[in-house]
């Protein structure tokens, strides 16, 4: 499909720190979007309209969408915990018996032709749907927009072809987050579990 910069439609890949997690069901994906918030500020001589208006904080996205292509990998990628059989080809999937936080860089593709860019974004995520004949289980994902590291814009909008182009020069190549891995034995002697931890460069 040709790319149409005068309109935002259409979830083409999401990408979580270069890996493309699957199939986002049809009709769930959301901005989330907050109005900005403001105080207005009244005057006794004035009673038609405020004097002022104070802006707090400027508007915000959290968008939410349902992953319903539910492999062991893609489990792992937005639920952390531990993959049973190796990373390569997993036989299972093993939920976290720690607190973990999954965060790092975002980037959904557009099929209109853009790409939406969150540098630092934390995905909060839990299994649901039903376990029936006519619809298939879900992890409901929330994705919140953090302030990076380097003090840049939570987000932004950008032309696809230029991501690519920017992915594929030299002086690109370095990745931009890095993953630090700690093993806990848990208390009772079981296999440990691996949590994953990003932190921007």
């Amino acid at each position: 499909m040709d790319k149409n910069n005068d309109f935002l439609y259409g979830i083409a890949s999401v990408d979580f720190d270069d890996f493309t997690i699957g199939y986002i069901e049809k009709g769930s994906f959301d901005f989330g979007g907050v109005k900005p918030e403001s105080v207005d500020v009244d005057a006794e001589q004035v009673p038609d309209a405020p004097v002022l208006t104070l802006l707090q904080k400027n508007g915000q996205i959290a968008p939410t969408f349902n992953l319903i292509q539910l492999n062991y990998k893609n489990i792992h990628a937005v639920l952390g915990g531990t993959l049973i059989g190796g990373e390569s080809s997993p036989t299972g999937w093993s939920a976290p018996s720690t607190l973990i936080q999954k965060s790092g860089k975002w980037k959904i593709k557009l099929v209109s032709g853009q790409t939406i860019i969150v540098p630092n974004g934390t995905i909060i995520a839990n299994l649901g749907g039903k376990l029936t004949l006519t619809e298939v289980a879900k992890i409901e994902c929330q994705l919140k927009v953090n302030k990076p590291a380097d003090g840049g814009s939570p987000f932004s909008i950008v032309d696809s072809e230029d991501v690519l182009k920017t992915a594929s020069s030299p002086e690109n190549s370095a990745p931009v987050a890095s993953v630090s891995e700690a093993s806990q034995e848990p208390a009772d002697g079981t296999k440990s579990v691996t949590t994953s931890k990003v932190t921007s460069k």
